[in-house]
């Protein structure tokens, strides 16, 4: 295969590079990429680019993105998650009324903190490492914004949400600091990823079922609003030396075609268009 992208449906335990290693192993290329990192105790949708349309990986990794998460009450742990060392535990006390009005309190836009255990580095060094050599760092501050969230089950210490957040949102800070607004201590004990921008989890694959050959390789027209635009004799030329090109078009994206076949795909750059995949 040489160029495409597939939804995988992640199980926990694996790494998001550990499905980036399968597949390339499966596709037989190295020139494979995913969009959105997923923890290891988190599954769900995990889009992967493979070949030329590795292009696309930080337009799709930039899409809107839905979970839904458990928050297990009553522990702290080092990696603000089930899977950390146990850090201090307290009986949490909290109603769900309280619980419904702190999660509404998070919409719209707010600074977090970054979780030491991440790949955002500081000064050279991923935050990661710190945490693992056992030395203090200043953490990040960054502004997320949450688009919607809602409450869907809380039983004894276990409130389980759904929401939908934009590019970098931590949902394991996100818990962290549910839980400071409530006055308790809680741990993210799973998580979901339902959608990406359009892709879903009942369109996704598990890994298993890609090895069977169970699974749709999408294209470039199925994952972006884009025209498809005929190449005449004179914008081939220009298209295929990778011009810049100017159209009266108001689209974000046009895939230039021959023959109906994918020839470059041009992304909206002020009043002209530029490359951003050539596919011949």
């Amino acid at each position: 295969m040489n160029k495409g992208i597939i939804v995988v449906n992640k199980s926990p335990g694996f790494t998001s590079r550990d499905v980036v290693n399968v597949l390339s192993k499966e596709f037989k290329t190295k020139k494979i990429g995913h969009t959105g990192t997923l923890d290891p105790i988190a599954s769900g949708v995990l889009v992967v680019c493979i070949g030329k349309y590795t292009k696309l990986v930080n337009t799709l990794t930039s899409l809107d993105k839905e979970y839904i998460a458990e928050i297990k009450l009553g522990i702290k742990t080092d990696t603000l998650d089930i899977t950390g060392q146990v850090l201090e535990e307290k009986k949490a006390q909290v109603t769900r009324k309280q619980v419904q009005e702190v999660l509404e309190s998070f919409l719209g836009e707010y600074q977090m903190e970054v979780p030491i255990y991440s790949a955002i580095k500081v000064k050279g060094k991923k935050l990661y490492q710190y945490a693992r050599e056992g030395k203090e760092v200043a953490l990040p501050i960054k502004k997320v914004t949450i688009y919607d969230i809602e409450l869907l089950d809380f039983k004894d210490d276990i409130i389980k949400f759904r929401v939908k957040v934009a590019k970098g949102t931590y949902i394991r800070s996100l818990i962290r600091d549910i839980c400071a607004k409530l006055g308790v201590m809680g741990t993210m004990q799973s998580l979901i990823r339902t959608k990406q921008g359009s892709f879903k989890l009942e369109e996704a694959y598990t890994l298993e079922e890609i090895k069977e050959g169970k699974y749709k390789i999408l294209e470039v027209r199925d994952v972006l609003d884009v025209l498809e635009y005929e190449l005449d004799q004179e914008l081939e030329k220009k298209v295929s030396n990778g011009n810049k090109i100017k159209l009266n078009i108001k689209n974000d994206y046009i895939l230039f075609i021959k023959n109906k076949q994918e020839v470059a795909l041009y992304q909206k750059d002020k009043e002209e268009y530029k490359p951003l995949i050539m596919f011949k």
